[in-house]
């Protein structure tokens, strides 16, 4: 970072006004706004997968094709986030929120018209850039614009935000669906984002601030090309892999990712070192906070993509659940989120990092318990005994309520007005390579069981994959005792 001012001694305090002693408050409507957009790019990443029935029969797409109107966002999404947050700290975080806003809107658009697959295939890797260009300036946002305890309670508003998104993603999918609104059938669930991405973006001028770094810093060209091509070595193969057996390009992918990150991390610290404004400062990973608080993301969002992949698999292939009911089975896990996602942020104000570690325990609970659920059903298909699975579903949820957004705050609040962006960059592409990460590792494990795709091989799939998730939360748990004690508190 290059500074305009020598440095002034320790001994000496800086002069500081009265309006910098004061932060601003957050202009009225700012949150309503950017956590909109928050619930759109959650929904669309979830909602597409009940739509993949309907997509197949009326665009004729080939399982290929499928793979990547999924794989497409994915991708797109997890190479742009650290470019993105650099972005806003150099143009404007409101600028690229806007951008971000409308190239989704109009994508979404895209991709309800959308004739063939290859058009929408297209459609959705736009989206995702246009959600790498939102997501980090939001977090920015919320750090930036609020202080104190609302603070917390606006990053509690962005976790139940994410977590609606996700948990109701299916469910709100299988019902436009179903409704076949004007004819509309799948077209319907990207068509929803017009009048919402419209309306949003009406409101920003008035309701998102303009915000920079505070030392404008400059594009680091080299950087973005090695991170980019980094990321996308590394989650291509995690998506496309198990699909196609893992053959060697897969495998050389992963080498070349390897050194990638390594090359990038060297520039890094490399620029870090002499103030060459770097796309990742280094100093970032001396802070206990941070560090501690990614290896904690990690852990939680391996689990989190996977468990709703295979809970979905298990639901429609090995019980023979619609889209719809499958949905409804997704939301006594959303009830659990509620009941906890809108006081943890109060809770960690007491108990601070525990209040995750409490939160992950809940979630292997209910994880175990499901297993004895699926058990005790046995390989039967159908609805019925599916009430079982509530009690085990609802303390997951009551779990994921108490992670979310404690963990986000945790690793966000102490971080420096210069290097938020780039935070916030680090942590969006954290979440969304584990996402891929847990999805390919589970995978292995879950398919491995299943076997010949028979029904009855589905219940003991889904047992072995809860396993597997118990012990990652069990890792979390630990994890989070790395965070220092009072793991929101602002430094």
């Amino acid at each position: 970072m290059t500074t305009s001012t020598a440095p002034v001694p320790s001994s000496v305090p800086s002069p500081v006004s009265p309006a910098q002693q004061q932060p601003p408050t957050a202009p009225r409507g700012l949150l309503p706004v950017v956590l909109t957009a928050t619930f759109m790019t959650a929904l669309d990443f979830f909602i597409v997968n009940v739509a993949i029935p309907s997509m197949q029969l009326k665009l004729g797409a080939s399982a290929s094709a499928i793979q990547w109107i999924v794989a497409g966002f994915s991708l797109a999404l997890a190479a742009g986030l650290i470019t993105a947050g650099r972005l806003g700290d150099i143009a404007g975080r409101r600028r690229v929120f806007s951008l971000g806003l409308a190239l989704f809107t109009l994508s979404s658009a895209a991709c309800g018209l959308a004739p063939t697959a290859g058009v929408l295939i297209a459609a959705r890797a736009v989206q995702g850039l246009s959600a790498a260009l939102m997501g980090p300036q939001v977090l920015v946002l919320l750090r930036t614009s609020y202080q104190g305890a609302a603070q917390a309670k606006a990053f509690a508003m962005y976790g139940l935000t994410m977590g609606i998104g996700a948990v109701f993603g299916q469910l709100i999918g299988g019902l436009l669906i179903r409704a076949d609104l004007f004819g509309l059938d799948w077209r319907a669930c990207f068509l929803i984002n017009l009048p919402v991405g419209l309306a949003t973006l009406a409101l920003v001028p008035r309701t998102v601030p303009e915000s920079r770094a505070p030392q404008r810093p400059r594009l680091d060209n080299t950087g973005v090309a090695l991170v980019t091509t980094a990321l996308v070595t590394l989650v291509l193969p995690l998506i496309q892999g198990r699909s196609q057996g893992w053959p060697l390009w897969t495998w050389l992918c992963l080498a070349g990712s390897a050194a990638l990150f390594t090359g990038f991390g060297l520039h890094q610290h490399r620029l870090s070192g002499r103030d060459g404004s770097p796309l990742v400062h280094t100093g970032l990973f001396r802070e206990r906070a941070f560090s501690a608080g990614m290896a904690a993301q990690l852990a939680f969002w391996l689990g989190q993509g996977s468990f709703f992949l295979i809970l979905a698999l298990y639901l429609q292939q090995g019980r023979g659940l619609d889209a719809l009911a499958s949905g409804l089975v997704f939301t006594a896990i959303g009830g659990g989120y509620l009941a906890t996602s809108m006081t943890a942020h109060l809770l960690a104000a007491r108990m601070g990092r525990q209040v995750p570690a409490v939160g992950a325990l809940l979630m292997a609970l209910g994880l175990g318990l499901l297993w004895l659920a699926v058990g005790s059903l046995g390989s039967g298909g159908g609805t019925g005994g599916v009430l079982r699975l509530v009690p085990g579903l609802v303390v997951d949820g009551l779990g994921m309520g108490m992670v979310i957004a404690p963990l986000t705050g945790a690793v966000l609040t102490r971080v420096s007005p210069q290097l938020v962006g780039s935070a916030s960059g680090v942590l969006a592409t954290v979440q969304q390579v584990a996402g891929a990460l847990g999805i390919a590792l589970i995978g292995i494990v879950f398919y491995g069981a299943v076997g010949d795709g028979a029904a009855s091989g589905y219940p003991h799939a889904f047992q072995l994959g809860l396993a597997a998730l118990v012990a990652l939360e069990l890792v979390l748990a630990g994890l989070v005792q790395l965070l220092p004690r009072r793991a929101g508190a602002a430094a």
